[in-house]
């Protein structure tokens, strides 16, 4: 497994290129950034990867939230598809492999029989240009009032049946309503990428890595009993009064964790 971390977890008063040398000084081996909105970064990010050996590890898609594919709004659901468009083709330029994809959205206006119809409509619609690209679309779970079982997740992905069509497994996210070994165990070969933070179960709230309630011994056992090898994606804060400091100690965390 890979060592990971989120472009929006490094420095922000940072260049795209001093962040990506932290990244590599810091251990990390791969950095996953938001789809580029213009060609300009997006040039940026790749010169980064280049000039520093880190590689993308994955685009994040976060349209999806603003435009979900889980609308009644045809012209919003439109727009959510063509900034997955341009994220499939920013991760295709950048070799980056996958897409993080929030599938639908449920909310007082969205059932979630409609959410699953319709993001599942618009998810084929993509498939063709994520084969084309070799761009795997990775769906991830997160706060979105859907796909709240693992069953039930894998049973998602499996109806689309493509090949270009995974998931996208926060290990974090998941401790509200289950436990990540759990979900590994059961999704299996169809994660494509993994994103990595602790959460503390008590106060409801994200914690520094090995800080919180994730049982990390029965996650990296569940993960490498199902061959998994891919990124470990720190998604965390790094401490504003020594940022550079707070990106060592999460590499340093992801060794520990790594070690189990």
């Amino acid at each position: 497994m890979k060592k990971a971390i989120c472009l929006d977890s490094l420095p922000g008063g940072m260049s795209i290129l001093e962040r990506f040398t932290l990244a590599r000084d810091a251990g990390f081996t791969a950095v996953e950034p938001v789809a580029p909105a213009n060609d300009q970064t997006l040039d940026e990010i790749k010169s980064a990867a280049e000039r520093t050996g880190v590689a993308v590890a994955s685009v994040m898609d976060i349209a999806c939230w603003s435009c979900p594919f889980s609308s009644p709004d045809a012209a919003e659901v439109e727009r959510g598809l063509e900034a997955a468009r341009r994220a499939i083709d920013c991760a295709a330029a950048l070799n980056a492999g996958a897409v993080l994809i929030v599938p639908a959205v449920v909310n007082e206006a969205v059932t979630y029989e409609d959410a699953y119809e319709r993001s599942q409509r618009q998810i084929r619609e993509l498939i063709p240009l994520a084969a084309v690209r070799k761009i795997v679309l990775a769906l991830e779970n997160v706060w979105n009032k859907f796909l709240l079982s693992p069953m039930e997740f894998a049973r998602y992905i499996d109806e689309l049946a493509s090949p270009w069509v995974k998931a996208y497994f926060d290990v974090g996210n998941i401790l509200l309503y289950g436990f990540p070994q759990h979900w590994i165990k059961t999704l299996g070969p169809r994660i494509a990428r993994i994103h990595l933070k602790d959460f503390q179960i008590g106060p409801k709230a994200f914690a520094d890595l090995l800080e919180g309630d994730v049982n990390w011994p029965a996650v990296i056992a569940a993960l490498r009993a199902i061959g998994y090898d891919g990124c470990l994606t720190a998604e965390v804060g790094v401490a504003a009064e020594d940022p550079v400091a707070g990106v060592h100690k999460v590499s340093k965390a992801l060794d520990q964790i790594l070690a189990m």
